[in-house]
């Protein structure tokens, strides 16, 4: 049958516990510290509501927005949803121009569930999506944002450049029906980031 993921499967019953991947990362946040201890909360209490509003626009206008603009089937649609995205992410520009994360000091699960876009923007969505008004290096607060999580402890081992790539040009009757992968761009992920001090 198709495959999905993210999922998260629990080995002992043979079950799929959730593919949601917003409530994936809830679960990793808290859920399993009988087993894995963690330290870190990415969702403290006292910015639930803050994380929770940028999770909504941050959803609907970004991770969703890409494919809402890459799976327009009229030009109206295409520039709504393209406009949207690079609104957000001119908000998004703009805050980090004024704290370290989108909510100050503290990394928090806003901060995640808008990375995985980003990692994918300027090799996949900028060109197979069409979300091309400006590429994420474009951005100098966006894009020192974008390396430093990308070269947390950990991270980089996530991400996979070539397989974006491939997978978001893949043969598309629409979108690409000869599957030709382009070649780049070639991005410097691991450059100084220098978001220990804003610019």
């Amino acid at each position: 049958g198709s495959v999905t993921v993210p999922i998260l499967w629990d080995k002992a019953t043979n079950t799929i516990v959730s593919n949601e991947s917003a409530d994936i990362v809830r679960m990793f946040n808290s859920a399993f510290t009988r087993v894995a201890p963690n330290t870190a909360d990415y969702r403290p209490t006292a910015l639930q509501t803050d994380i929770e509003a940028w999770n909504t626009l941050i959803y609907s206008t970004v991770n969703n927005g890409v494919y809402k603009a890459g799976f327009a089937t009229t030009q109206v649609a295409y520039e709504e949803a393209a406009i949207a995205v690079f609104a957000t992410l001119d908000k998004i520009e703009h805050q980090l121009g004024k704290t370290r994360y989108l909510l100050g000091d503290t990394l928090t699960e806003a901060d995640w569930r808008l990375f995985p876009t980003l990692v994918r923007f300027d090799v996949a969505y900028y060109s197979a999506f069409k979300c091309n008004h400006k590429r994420l290096i474009d951005y100098l607060n966006l894009w020192g944002y974008a390396r430093k999580l990308y070269q947390m402890p950990g991270i980089a081992a996530t991400v996979r450049f070539d397989v974006y790539r491939q997978g978001y040009h893949s043969v598309n009757p629409l979108r690409n029906p000869f599957g030709i992968v382009p070649l780049g761009p070639a991005i410097d992920w691991s450059a100084p980031h220098k978001r220990s001090r804003l610019q």
